[in-house]
């Protein structure tokens, strides 16, 4: 059996498509089926090497990017598309995978094109409550549509919809108080605040930390994570916020599952921007959390999840144009001096975590590669 991942060539997209493929092949082992073959098409990108970790061979093509907004780039994407779709038509004829599965973004059009082209069929998944262009054109070529959040049924044909949640690759959710103290050097009873802004970072939340680091420190300890092209400026403006980088401020680029899974477990408290996968993950793990939705994210997709998820009760939503040091500051110190806020906080994530979406989504995908072969 050939299953073939695309999607867009963040991280966004990427890790989910990793979550599914290590249930595909659980899945087959328990039921004593030959281990699939599982490629990805898509742009290159960071995620190639992701993707090489877990043994996925990738496939790269060219794509054209989408914008809500006037870019002369547009032109040249333009261009990109055709190309991308002679090389999708060549390639699928060659692989003829048994089913694909699509995270969406630009990314994923000419995969799914020619997909229909050749009748595979396709499970095309959302991640946000406002879909993304790329999906809205792509929902009459797939068979199935997963979403992530059930506002998003109004956008999609109800005959192919259903309500997943966001997968999750499920060693995030297994990490050690006791190894994170290792493996952060933690060795203070302050209460630890994960910063986290995806694959990325997440310039915005830096922004905020930094007109804030000299508070946060006197009270809190801090696991930030900038983004690897935020990295080296973080560095050097917190030397010049706390006089050094104290031993319990732990500045990183990117972080790996084993890292993140370890932060989540030490953290008291998360702050995140509020794409999908890290509202899911953050759920998952059981954790409250302030969030803090980007600002340029399209069709404001990001503060429609965060409004979303706070409704559970599990998280607090700050708009950055309204988020001034002061409000920042009052918001953490109210949830992590109110010990019965912090457990309800945590119990409501966990209610609205959806720990078998990837389980979910891997058995829908071997159920139309089945029908391939039927």
């Amino acid at each position: 059996m050939r299953i073939l991942l695309t999607g867009g060539g963040t991280g966004g997209h990427i890790t989910p498509l990793i979550a599914v493929a290590q249930k595909l092949k659980n899945i087959c082992q328990e039921k004593g089926m030959p281990a699939p073959e599982i490629l990805y098409m898509g742009p290159n990108g960071f995620s190639k090497n992701l993707l090489k970790k877990e043994g996925i061979k990738a496939k790269i093509i060219l794509a054209g990017k989408l914008r809500r907004y006037f870019s002369f780039k547009t032109i040249l994407d333009i261009l990109k598309l055709p190309i991308g779709l002679i090389q999708s038509f060549f390639l699928l004829f060659f692989l003829m995978p048994d089913a694909v599965f699509s995270k969406g973004g630009y990314g994923s059009m000419p995969v799914v094109l020619i997909s229909r082209l050749y009748r595979i069929p396709v499970l095309l998944h959302e991640s946000d409550i406002i879909p993304g262009l790329a999906n809205k054109f792509l929902e009459n070529y797939a068979k199935r549509i997963a979403i992530s959040f059930a506002e998003s049924e109004k956008f999609f044909s109800l005959k192919k919809i259903e309500v997943t949640g966001n997968p999750i690759r499920e060693e995030i959710t297994k990490g050690n108080i006791e190894e994170a103290k290792k493996l952060f050097s933690i060795n203070t009873s302050k209460p630890v605040i994960f910063i986290f802004g995806g694959s990325q970072g997440a310039q915005p939340i830096n922004e905020i930390i930094f007109a804030t680091l000299p508070q946060l420190m006197e009270k809190y300890e801090l696991i930030w994570q900038t983004g690897s092209a935020n990295y080296e400026n973080a560095i050097g403006r917190s030397k010049e916020l706390v006089k050094g980088i104290p031993p319990d401020l732990h500045i990183l680029a990117f972080m790996d599952e084993k890292q993140i899974a370890n932060a989540f477990a030490a953290a008291t408290l998360v702050i995140s921007r509020a794409g999908a996968g890290n509202i899911f993950e953050i759920a998952a793990c059981g954790k409250p959390s302030i969030l803090i939705p980007l600002p340029n994210s399209a069709s404001g997709h990001q503060k429609e999840n965060a409004f979303a998820y706070a409704k559970s009760g599990a998280t607090i939503v700050l708009e950055h144009a309204n988020t001034t040091p002061n409000i920042f500051l009052d918001a953490i110190s109210r949830l992590i001096e109110n010990s019965e806020l912090l457990q309800k906080m945590s119990a409501c994530a966990k209610s609205f975590a959806r720990p078998d979406a990837a389980r979910q989504l891997a058995e829908e995908i071997l159920k139309l590669a089945s029908s391939t072969r039927d």
